[in-house]
C-alpha cells in the first residue's frame, strides 16, 4: 500500500499541468473516457446515465428507416422525470460524479497511463522501413512502433535544411496545428521527436495513394459522381474539424488528399495551414497555382473562405478529370491561370449532374459574401446542399459507411524507391545552442489521443494472450470484459517501471499496478 501510494503521489506531482475538467479527462481522451465508464459501471445510478448516452449515440447513427424505432426505445426506457435529456445527463456526470471519480482508483490508473504516455520518445522507439516519398525539408519513411507494432509514416525535417531556408516557424506551426486537430479526416500526429540530424513527425500512414494518382492514373480521368461525392463529404468533414480549431488549411489540391488501406481519405500536409486569432482575419498570398481563391490572389483579408473555394476546385476536378481553370497537361503561365481564376467562369460538361454543377458554382463564387460556406454556418450550410442529400454525415463520421473504392493491397500507390529523388547535402550551415530552444518546442514526444488509441487497440489485442499464459490477471475488483490488467511479476527496487514491464517478455509494454 505504501509503494502504491508513493507511486500515485509521484504521478500526481508529475501531472500538475493536467487539465482537470470533465471534457478533457472523461470525454476527449480515449483511456480517460474508458476508465470513467468503468467507474460509472460500479454505480447503478451512473451506469444508467452511460447507457442513455450510448443509446443517443446509436440513435444518431441509425439508418433512416430505424430512427423511429430507436427513438421510441429511448423514450420508453430513459425519458422519465429522473432523466430529462442528453445535456442534463452530461451536466450531471460532470458535477459530483466527476469529483468522486477524481478520488477513485480509476483516476489513479488513468494517471499511470498518463505517466507512461509521457515517457521519452527517441528513434529507438521505432523500426524504420522504406522511403515513401519526400517533403520540403526531408524524406518520408514508413516506420513501426516497436512496443505495439503500429505502422506510421515518419516525416523527417533535416535540421540544417530547415535552418538554411529559415523554415523554423513553418515547421513548428505545422506540428502545433497537427497536435491540436484530432480528426479521422485529417492526418494525425502521433509522436514528435528529434535525432542528431532531424526533427521527426510520426503521422498516420496512408498506403492508398493520393487523389491525383487516382483521378489521372486509374483509367479515364475523373470519377463517377457517387465516388466524388463520398470523397467530397469526407474532405468537408476534415475542413469542419480544422475550422472548429479556427484553422484555415489554404492548400486543398488532389496531391494533398490521401487514401488509407480501406479507401477512406485524409487531408495531409498542413505546412500552409494557419490558426486565425479569435475575431480576426489574415492576409497571405499562399497556396498552389490554380487552386488559390480570388481573395488570396488579390491579397485581401480572409478567414476560412479559401477552403470552400478549394473544395469547389476539388469536386470539379474529381468529376471533370481536370482542374477548373487549366486543361489537363495544358502549358500555361501562372499569370494566365490567375487571370482565369479572377475573370472567367468554369465550363461544365455532361459529366456533371445539376446538383454537382450547382454545388461547384456556389463554392466557386468569386464574391466571398455569396460563396457557399461563407454565410455564417460554415460546413453546415455546405452539408445542406442537395448534392449531399444522399449522405448520412452522422454515419460517415462514425466510420459506418463503406468507401466506393478500396485500394488493392497488392498494388503500390507510390513511386519506386529508386525513382524518389535524393536530397543533396546541406553545406555551410552549422547548428548551435541557439537552435535548442526551437528543438525543445518541437520534440514533445507522444500526442495524447493518437497514443491512447494506439495502446488501447494493442492492449485489447495482446492482453487475452497474456492472460492465457498466466502473465496477466484482471485488476481487482474490475472483472469487466475490457478491464485493464495487473502484471504479476517480482518487483526489484532498482528497476524502473519500463524495465519491469519489459520482463513480461517484450510482448507488451502496458502500464502496471504492481503487486508485491
Amino acid at each position: 500500500e505504501f509503494f502504491y501510494s508513493v507511486f500515485t503521489l509521484f504521478f500526481l506531482l508529475l501531472l500538475l499541468p493536467l487539465d482537470r475538467d470533465y471534457y478533457s479527462l472523461c470525454d476527449k481522451q480515449p483511456i480517460g473516457r474508458f476508465l470513467f465508464r468503468q467507474f460509472c459501471e460500479t454505480r447503478p445510478e451512473l451506469e444508467c446515465c452511460i447507457r442513455f448516452l450510448d443509446s443517443v449515440a446509436e440513435y444518431e447513427i441509425a439508418p433512416d428507416e430505424k430512427l423511429g424505432e430507436k427513438g421510441k426505445e429511448i423514450m420508453m426506457k430513459y425519458l422519465t422525470p429522473e432523466v430529462r435529456g442528453y445535456r442534463s445527463v452530461l451536466d450531471y456526470l460532470s458535477g459530483e460524479p466527476f469529483q468522486e471519480y477524481l478520488d477513485s482508483m480509476y483516476f489513479d490508473r488513468f494517471l499511470q497511463w498518463k505517466w507512461l504516455e509521457r515517457q521519452p520518445v527517441t528513434k529507438n522507439t521505432f523500426r524504420q522501413y522504406r522511403v515513401l516519398g519526400k517533403g520540403g525539408f526531408g524524406e518520408v519513411c514508413a516506420c513501426q512502433v516497436r512496443a505495439t507494432g503500429k505502422m506510421y509514416a515518419c516525416k523527417r525535417l533535416e535540421k540544417k535544411r530547415i535552418k538554411k531556408r529559415k523554415g523554423e516557424s513553418m515547421a513548428l506551426n505545422e506540428k502545433q496545428i497537427l497536435e491540436k486537430v484530432n480528426s479521422q479526416f485529417v492526418v494525425n500526429l502521433a509522436y514528435a521527436y528529434e535525432t542528431k540530424d532531424a526533427l521527426c513527425l510520426v503521422l498516420t500512414i496512408m498506403n492508398g495513394g493520393d487523389l491525383k494518382f487516382h483521378i489521372y492514373n486509374m483509367g479515364n480521368p475523373g470519377f463517377e459522381e457517387e465516388r466524388a461525392l463520398f470523397y467530397a463529404a469526407e474532405i468537408l468533414c476534415g475542413l469542419e474539424d480544422l475550422h472548429r480549431e479556427n484553422t484555415v488549411y489554404r492548400d486543398l489540391k488532389p496531391e494533398n488528399i490521401l487514401l488509407d488501406d480501406y479507401g477512406h481519405i485524409r487531408i495531409s500536409d498542413l505546412g500552409l495551414a494557419v490558426k486565425i486569432p479569435e475575431g480576426d482575419s489574415i492576409r497571405g498570398r499562399v497556396g498552389t497555382v490554380g487552386y488559390m481563391a480570388p481573395e488570396v490572389l488579390n491579397n485581401q483579408r480572409y478567414t476560412l473562405s479559401p477552403d470552400y473555394w478549394g473544395l469547389g476546385c476539388l469536386i470539379y476536378e474529381m468529376i471533370a478529370g481536370q482542374s477548373p481553370f487549366r486543361g489537363r497537361k495544358e502549358k500555361v503561365k501562372r499569370e494566365e491561370v490567375d487571370r482565369r481564376v479572377l475573370e472567367t467562369e468554369e465550363v461544365y460538361s455532361h459529366k456533371f449532374s445539376e446538383e454537382a454543377k450547382s454545388v461547384c458554382k456556389m463554392l466557386l463564387t468569386k464574391d466571398v459574401k455569396q460563396r457557399l460556406g461563407c454565410q455564417g454556418e460554415g460546413a453546415v450550410e455546405v452539408k445542406k446542399h442537395p448534392f449531399f442529400k444522399s449522405m448520412n454525415f452522422k454515419r460517415l463520421e462514425a466510420g459506418m459507411l463503406d468507401p466506393p473504392f478500396v485500394p488493392d493491397p497488392r498494388a503500390v500507390y507510390c513511386k519506386d524507391v529508386l525513382d524518389i529523388e535524393q536530397f543533396s547535402t546541406v553545406k555551410g550551415v552549422n547548428l548551435d545552442q541557439t537552435d535548442d530552444d526551437f528543438y525543445s518546442k518541437f520534440s514533445t514526444g507522444s500526442v495524447s489521443i493518437p497514443w491512447q488509441n494506439e495502446v488501447r487497440v494493442h492492449h485489447d489485442h495482446i492482453a487475452p494472450l497474456l492472460l492465457e499464459h498466466n502473465i496477466l490477471t484482471p485488476f481487482k475488483p474490475l472483472m469487466a470484459k475490457d478491464a485493464f490488467y495487473t502484471v504479476l511479476i517480482p518487483w526489484h527496487a532498482d528497476s524502473t517501471s519500463w524495465e519491469v514491464m519489459s520482463m513480461v517478455g517484450k510482448l507488451t509494454k502496458l502500464p502496471c499496478c504492481f503487486e508485491q
